[in-house]
């Protein structure tokens, strides 16, 4: 007979349920900037909620209805005339396209914020920053013998530029044969260098070029610390856009991306072993969070914004009818792509 205490199950379940509460922060945060933004343009917020699917929760205070919902993988918040008329004064649809367009990009903009916030709390304990400049090589190091040098500074690997070792982490991934074009800062000139080779590793399907070189630090000052910080924001989201670029071009399959669930299972899987390694992944998400709403596609704030500034340039709104027709089709196709990828990550972590 097989016994399993209460114990077991909460030490299998708890990294996950870390990992939910952080798809729910990130959500709230996202939310909050929308509502505290509605607040500000003085519009009337009906509800403001956490989750999809039935309620399980729900207060009204003021004007304002606050639910948290079954499904905690999305949120809203829902704000009179957003997506019909309103003869209402303070409804959505009757501000200027001025205070909608601070509504609609403030969600992301807190996703961007929380990300710096997020950012500086990981590098507080930090004693020294790494930097691009290589100090020494490794030994049997093989990218010494395709000309690299002690002293040289990375500046652009395969022709997109270097400015943190978090930018050089992600250009060194999905490298063919080990092989890439650098340039360098070497003696105050910048020196090209053509396939400098590597060692390889491969990890479910994507190769991973083996570092053979160790970098020089930082002093850790007031100022490397902002410095650190907001250079290392700025490679975040450098690495979602080059990311997307890379998807789009086919650099990377669809096996690559990663839904809700994969993401839960990766942030499950870092809080097994240390909670405090969740901060850069919960920092790179938002930011991720934060710049893909930001896409001009139908369904996303990005696509909002794009009718608001069409209407700030022809200084005629586009018809609320067609607009509300272009981001239904555009949820549905979104909602369409986001089964697809959760199937896809279910049927690897049942396949291991």
């Amino acid at each position: 007979m097989i016994v399993i205490s209460f114990l077991d199950i909460w030490n299998s379940v708890w990294p996950y349920l870390v990992a939910v509460l952080v798809f729910v922060l990130l959500i709230i945060i996202h939310e909050f900037g929308h509502f505290i933004a509605a607040k500000i343009c003085g519009v009337r917020v009906n509800e403001f909620a956490v989750g999809f699917g039935p309620k399980l929760f729900k207060k009204k205070l003021g004007e304002t209805t606050y639910a948290v919902n079954l499904v905690p993988l999305g949120g809203y918040c829902a704000m009179e005339g957003e997506d019909e008329t309103s003869a209402d004064s303070r409804a959505f649809c009757n501000k200027g396209p001025l205070k909608r367009l601070f509504i609609v990009a403030n969600g992301a903009i807190f996703n961007l914020l929380l990300g710096l916030v997020i950012i500086a709390i990981t590098l507080i304990p930090t004693e020294r920053f790494a930097s691009t400049e290589i100090a020494k090589f490794g030994e049997n190091a093989i990218s010494v013998q395709h000309g690299l040098r002690e002293g040289d500074k990375i500046l652009s690997v395969d022709g997109r530029k270097i400015f943190t070792t978090y930018d050089l982490s992600y250009s060194f991934t999905g490298v063919r044969n080990g092989e890439v074009d650098l340039v360098v800062a070497r003696e105050g000139e910048k020196v090209e260098l053509q396939n400098v080779k590597f060692e390889t590793s491969e990890i479910d399907g994507i190769s991973y070029v083996e570092v053979d070189f160790y970098v020089k630090g930082i002093e850790k000052t007031p100022l490397s610390f902002m410095t650190q910080t907001f250079n290392t924001a700025i490679s975040n989201c450098r690495v979602v856009w080059f990311s997307l670029i890379d998807l789009i071009t086919g650099k990377y399959g669809l096996s690559a991306m990663s839904g809700p669930v994969g993401i839960t299972a990766a942030i499950g899987s870092v809080a097994k072993t240390n909670l405090f390694d969740i901060l850069p992944i919960m920092a790179l998400i938002t930011i991720n969070l934060g710049l893909v709403n930001l896409i001009p596609l139908p369904a996303l704030d990005g696509g909002r914004i794009l009718f608001i500034l069409f209407e700030l340039i022809t200084r005629r709104p586009v018809p609320q009818k067609y607009e509300g027709l272009v981001h239904t089709i555009g949820l549905v196709i979104l909602l369409a792509f986001m089964l697809l990828i959760t199937a896809k990550d279910i049927i690897s972590l049942i396949m291991g």
